[in-house]
């Protein structure tokens, strides 16, 4: 064997050995609970435009008296295929939702901002795993999910962020969301779905700064199949650092009922 080719095998088995010893020290090097299982506490957040379209977008402007504020900043997809597959009643109710995203978007009214969208809002959200306990709280609206780490627990009540069960497939943690009340949007474009939504999440920590994130996204009255979205959660670097207040009520009262206000006496 010559000379050359020995040189490029030996080569070839110093990476291999390089690149499985950097995979065995990135799964060593996760945080993790007693129980073993990987910890994902911290404050962590989305660095992507999702928020404004879980599709890739260009630039477009919002209303011309706000200038640049309200204008939606370009960004790529998060969506695979970067196509959401809408039955077609459930298309052009999206394309009504676009229309009118400046009166109409939950996010604007200070609702809860349903799953996954919670997940990629421009704000932190921070996260406290014990053995037996996982609760996910979020900046925007002081919003909060407790993630059921036991025997599965149906939903007693529809509702904006609906119920979390949650089982490990190795070092994911997969977490099966039902019980939505079917108003929240998916995002500023108005991409939307239904009550019947269904969304399976899949946390994984891909060492101990960053959290790759999956939801797979089931609808029978809004989409054509499932479908899936994948983003990466980045930690804070500050380990002091925990959420502040966005309670965004009060921002909202003469939006949404200015109608009623009565202007105090002279």
């Amino acid at each position: 064997m010559k000379r050359s080719t020995l040189l490029l095998l030996a080569l070839g088995l110093l990476l291999t050995g390089g690149a499985g010893a950097q995979q065995g020290a990135r799964i060593n090097d996760i945080p993790r609970l007693a129980n073993g299982k990987p910890n994902f506490s911290g404050v962590w957040q989305a660095l992507t435009t999702a928020n404004w379209n879980v599709l890739t977008h260009g630039a477009s402007a919002g209303p011309p008296e706000y200038g640049t504020l309200l204008a939606t900043p370009p960004g790529y997809g998060i969506v695979e295929g970067d196509a959401i597959p809408y039955l077609p009643a459930a298309a052009e109710q999206q394309r009504r939702n676009y229309e009118n995203r400046f009166k109409e978007d939950p996010e604007l009214k200070c609702y809860m901002p349903g799953v996954p969208r919670a997940n990629y809002l421009p704000y932190p959200l921070q996260i406290f795993h014990s053995d037996g306990h996982l609760l996910i709280a979020y900046q925007f609206a002081g919003a909060a999910r407790i993630v059921n780490l036991d025997a599965p627990q149906p939903s007693a009540i529809d509702s904006w962020l609906g119920i979390s069960n949650a089982r490990w497939d190795g070092d994911t943690l997969v977490v099966e969301v039902s019980g939505f009340n079917g108003m929240a949007w998916l995002d500023r474009a108005g991409n939307h779905s239904s009550a019947a939504l269904k969304v399976v999440e899949r946390y994984t920590l891909a060492g101990p700064d960053a959290i790759d994130y999956s939801a797979t996204l089931e609808d029978a009255q809004t989409f054509s199949r499932p479908w899936t979205m994948r983003f990466r959660l980045v930690r804070n670097p500050n380990p002091q650092e925990h959420l502040l207040e966005f309670k965004c009520v009060p921002f909202t009262e003469q939006l949404l009922y200015g109608d009623l206000y009565k202007p105090p006496p002279k």
